[in-house]
């Protein structure tokens, strides 16, 4: 309370964002987690805004009504009021300045926040997802990889769990020698087994391989990972940055690997941007959002100048490709970026996703998350700003993911039991800090909060998403996903340029302009928009519910 200039300020009007001539009289109360406003009516209407979900307070030149604020949070709700004094108005901007940028994590919401959960309650929901059962769930067979003990107490790599899957042959010296030639030390790991026909998922960081560097360790892991795939005698190494960018690199030391050395490997380059393009880009769409009235001619100009479907298709076509190289090919892939915990997060997920009905579910989604994220070291407060730090280290890493699932949802929405409700509620939370599966910038230090103040003093976010009503409309409560029609989605992001036309029945061709491509989705007869580099080939939004659904 102490960064608390003014507690309460009367007659301020929240200005209506639509119509700006509109507004509404209230007070305003801020408290050390939330803004507070209350309107002057019978009613009596509250709009509460939680401080760390605040992006950034501009305080535009006062005016004869007053002195306006504007707040952007991380979810992108704008709100704008009008303050009569100024004094009144630069007290509560300099109060939300301190209370939106915490700089330690006791300051977060998330310790303040206590709902109606005895402790109890509060310790089993830690317990609520268990990565061991996992990956007992996707069937690794003990003869092929083991739990390896290296990284215990993250002797090996600070930023990966403790818990690690590694070819049965990769011996101690193999992983730590294979560590000390990838970037932050993060060598190869399992992250996903395809149990049809033994393909895996690996993720790493990138070598250090500079113009002519190798070592040894590292190719035999290599050669360890391609080995515990009994029916393959190659594996694919998915490079999920522009090749000209992984080139870059080399002149400082790390790069990718030489054909030449592993040769049991195929490169593969993808093209995904690094986090600055990215958060420059959605920079663009949040100010496209800010035109008032724009036409649909400057609304597809702007979505196309700032490039962000563009990189949405290019996370896509990541995972479609690690997908197909695991379920068609049966080969098994690693995937790394520069240092493993971006762009490689976002397509081993996808990839994931278009593999295993399991993680179209509820719960699957959470794992997920859980696993691929949570576990595996993403910069959680550096990308989305929990604490005040670098500017330069935010990026909508996540934002991209969960976008890339909506997609799948809009052209298979059969094949997963969450609405788009689930992935919003999940958006927010990763950015609020109202709970505490998100702090932290990987296991160990969450480790260290958590000896101190995390666990058990903040609530797990996913046992009550589970719980909460995000499941999918058309998808009644009880059915399973384990049918074979929807076991591998294969979607399609490739871009189309004939004359737009209505599809309203199963399987319709579908065409689309430059600018998009209407489709009239079943019995709702909704219209929606779509830019072409997003289209698929067939309609699957009218695709009926499969008969072969089959209630657990």
């Amino acid at each position: 309370m102490e960064h608390i200039r003014t507690p309460k300020v009367e007659n301020v009007r929240l200005i209506d964002r639509v119509t700006p001539r509109k507004s509404t009289a209230g007070t305003l109360y801020l408290s050390s987690t939330h803004s507070i406003f209350v309107e002057n009516t019978e009613a009596r209407k509250e709009t509460w805004v939680l401080h760390s979900l605040v992006s950034n307070i501009e305080r535009p030149p006062t005016n004869p009504s007053g002195s306006p604020l504007i707040i952007r949070c991380k979810n992108f709700q704008v709100y704008n009021f009008l303050i009569l004094q100024e004094k009144d108005c630069l007290d509560v901007q300099a109060s939300l300045i301190r209370l939106s940028r915490p700089e330690r994590y006791t300051e977060l919401s998330c310790f303040s926040y206590h709902p109606n959960v005895n402790k109890e309650e509060r310790e089993e929901a830690w317990s609520f997802i268990d990565l061991r059962a996992e990956y007992e769930r996707m069937g690794i067979p003990s003869n092929l990889w083991s739990l390896t003990p290296a990284n215990c107490e993250y002797r090996v790599c600070d930023t990966y769990p403790s818990d690690l899957y590694v070819p049965k042959s990769a011996t101690p010296p193999i992983i730590v020698g294979s560590a000390k030639f990838r970037s932050r030390g993060r060598f190869p790991v399992l992250s996903y087994y395809h149990r049809d026909n033994s393909a895996s998922i690996c993720r790493s960081s990138q070598p250090l391989s500079g113009f002519s560097a190798r070592s040894t360790e590292d190719e035999q892991m290599m050669q360890a990972i391609m080995k515990s795939n009994p029916a393959s005698e190659f594996m694919y190494v998915v490079d999920t940055r522009p090749k000209l960018n992984a080139m870059a690199n080399r002149a400082a030391g790390k790069g990718y690997e030489n054909e030449d050395h592993y040769t049991n490997i195929k490169l593969q380059f993808i093209g995904i941007e690094n986090i600055h393009v990215m958060r420059n880009s959605q920079q663009k769409i949040v100010d496209m959002g800010e035109i008032r009235s724009p036409s649909m001619g400057d609304f597809l100009w702007g979505l196309e100048n700032s490039g962000w479907l563009k990189h949405i298709k290019a996370v896509l076509d990541a995972g479609i490709f690690i997908a197909r190289a695991i379920a068609e090919e049966g080969i098994s892939v690693l995937v790394h970026c520069s240092d493993g915990w971006d762009r490689t997060a976002q397509a081993c997920s996808v990839a994931s996703i278009l593999l295993d009905p399991h993680y179209r579910t509820l719960k699957g989604f959470m794992v997920l998350i859980e696993k691929d994220w949570v576990s595996f070291g993403h910069k959680f407060s550096h990308r989305y700003a929990h604490l005040e730090g670098d500017p330069k280290e935010v990026s909508p890493v996540i934002d991209q993911f969960l976008e890339c699932v909506w997609q799948l949802m809009e052209q298979f929405p059969c094949a997963f039991e969450f609405n788009e409700r689930f992935l919003i509620q999940l958006h927010m939370h990763v950015h609020s800090c109202q709970y505490g599966n998100f702090l932290g910038n990987c296991q160990k230090e969450r480790r260290d909060i958590r000896d101190s103040v995390l666990q058990f003093n903040t609530v797990n976010i996913f046992q009550g998403m589970a719980q909460a009503d995000f499941k999918s409309e058309p998808i009644p409560s009880g059915l399973c996903f384990g049918n074979s029609g929807l076991s591998f989605l294969t979607p399609c992001t490739e871009t189309t340029t004939a004359r737009p036309r209505v599809c309203c029945a199963p399987s319709t061709p579908l065409t689309a302009s430059s600018f998009g491509r209407a489709c009239i989705t079943g019995q709702r007869g909704r219209l929606r928009w779509w830019h072409a580099s997003l289209q698929p080939s067939v309609c699957q939004r009218c695709v009926r519910r499969p008969s072969s659904w089959r209630r657990s």
